[in-house]
Parts: C-alpha cells; sequence; structure tokens
C-alpha cells in the first residue's frame, strides 16, 4: 500500500467522494460510500459482500489505520489528504477522517437466497421501512442475533445509504440480502421454503414470548406508524411483544432486537 497525497479538493482522483450528503440521494452507479474505521475494517475483511475500491482519509490516521490498509487488495489506490482538504471534498467537518468507496454486491436471487440457507435458519423481511437510521440498526441486529439474510420490500430505503451503513457499523456489507421485492412474493417464498412467517403486530392475540419457533422461522417487520397491512398480517402468524405504562409499540429496530433475542435464545422444536 503506498499512499497518494492529495492537497486539493478538486483533484480528480477523488472526484468520487464530492458532495456526500447531496450524492447519498442519488445513488452513484453501483458504488456506496463508507465512514468511519469500524466500516473500513468490515469492508477490508475476508467477511465482506462487497469490494472496496478507493480510500481518502486524513493524513493524522495514516498510521494508525496501515494495518487495515494493508489488507486491501492492491489495486485499491489510498488517498491521503490534509484535514480541510477532506473536509472540504466531503462538504462537511469529517471528523472521523475516513471514507471509503465500495461497490455493491451482485443482486441475488431471493429464491436462490433462500435455497443457500441451512435446514436451521432465520430471516428478516422489512415492508416499508424508510428510516435510515432504522435500517442500519434492524442490520446490526440481523447479523447480532444470527440472521441468515434479510429481504427488503419495494417500499424500503436503500441499505447502502452511508448513514445506514455506518448505524449498522458495517453489518450491511456482510449480511447476505435481497431486495426490491414485493411482499406478498416474499411470503410466497418463505412459506414455500418452509419457513413459518411471523408477522411483529401490537393487535396480535399470541405473544412473542409465548412463541416458540421452528426449525425455520421469518420475522416479518412493518413500517412505525402505519405498520404492516392488514391483508399481509391475515397471511402471517401475528405476535405482539407485550408492554406496560400503556405502550403499544416499539422503534421498528428495537422490535428486531427483541424478536431476535427471543427466536435465537427460546426452546425449538
Amino acid at each position: 500500500m503506498t499512499p497518494i497525497h492529495v492537497n486539493d479538493p478538486d483533484d480528480p482522483r477523488i472526484a468520487a467522494f464530492r458532495d456526500v450528503k447531496e450524492r447519498d440521494l442519488t445513488g452513484r452507479q453501483g458504488l456506496f460510500v463508507a465512514e468511519g474505521e469500524v466500516v473500513l475494517r468490515v469492508l477490508a475483511s475476508a467477511a465482506s459482500r462487497c469490494a472496496p475500491v478507493a480510500v481518502l482519509i486524513a493524513e493524522k490516521r495514516l498510521e494508525g489505520l496501515s494495518e487495515v490498509l494493508e489488507r486491501l487488495p492492491g489495486d485499491v489506490p489510498v488517498h491521503v489528504a490534509p484535514q480541510t482538504v477532506l473536509n472540504a471534498v466531503a462538504g462537511f467537518d469529517l471528523h472521523r477522517g475516513i471514507l471509503a468507496l465500495g461497490r455493491k454486491p451482485q443482486p441475488v436471487m431471493p429464491g436462490d437466497l433462500l435455497d443457500s440457507l441451512p435446514e436451521r435458519a432465520v430471516v428478516v423481511v422489512a415492508c416499508g421501512i424508510g428510516n435510515h437510521d432504522n435500517m442500519g440498526g434492524l442490520f446490526r441486529n440481523a447479523a447480532a442475533f444470527g440472521a441468515g439474510a434479510v429481504l427488503l420490500d419495494q417500499t424500503c430505503c436503500d441499505p447502502f445509504y452511508r448513514k445506514a451503513i455506518r448505524v449498522s457499523v458495517g453489518a450491511v456489507l456482510r449480511t447476505p440480502m435481497a431486495t426490491a421485492l414485493e411482499a406478498g412474493a416474499m411470503i410466497d417464498l418463505l412459506q414455500g421454503r418452509g419457513f413459518e412467517v411471523l408477522a411483529l403486530t401490537p393487535s396480535a392475540e399470541q405473544a412473542l414470548a409465548a412463541f416458540r419457533p421452528g426449525r425455520r422461522t421469518a420475522l416479518l417487520l412493518g413500517s412505525e406508524g402505519p405498520g404492516l397491512p392488514r391483508e399481509i398480517i391475515a397471511r402471517c402468524r401475528p405476535v405482539g411483544i407485550r408492554m406496560a405504562g400503556g405502550f403499544d409499540s416499539l422503534n421498528v429496530a428495537a422490535t428486531s432486537a427483541v424478536a431476535l433475542h427471543h427466536l435465537a435464545t427460546a426452546d425449538q422444536s
């Protein structure tokens, strides 16, 4: 790894990193921007499903990151710049001093993804998750509790948005997923492959705590507020998390953590 020193924010070699916030929302032709040391370590690891393309870091971070940077493929350029240049490129004060450009994995057919899972598996399914913090939290929880895959419907936000990746502490980069699906089709695929699909909803008569998972379980989560459509819930097994104090629902990321912990630790039939 030979650092490439950059002193001009208009240097064409780092054009892909320019105006991070604005371009996050419009996409980068199959690429994404990752921020921070934790995410960079995931991107550079063998566990990553994404390929590193380039790195831009502050001069002050170079020595401390040398071990991580040495793990990158030899054709991945590592650009090093003063903090002021880095801030000008990003368009905001980049306190972490680390940006990386990565390539998204090739899209996976959802049926092929489910067929690749072991006989005993948990899958997370999301419908209408539009908040990037929640999306990142959902992927972090899926990875932490051993979910085999995440399926997202076509109304979900992009999990490769920079903030979602950061909140997930890099889990987005390593978790098998299929995206842009239709909710009913996802349920058909799952049930056809032996998954019992749980619909998390406050209106459920059965408490999550009383549910004992079988060998294959899918956890279906909807957006905060509207929740899951009634017609979708009707096709699944509704379960709810019992609460005190008049509350009937949790943040969707918190809900996924509670439910995934239960599935990971409950006695299985």
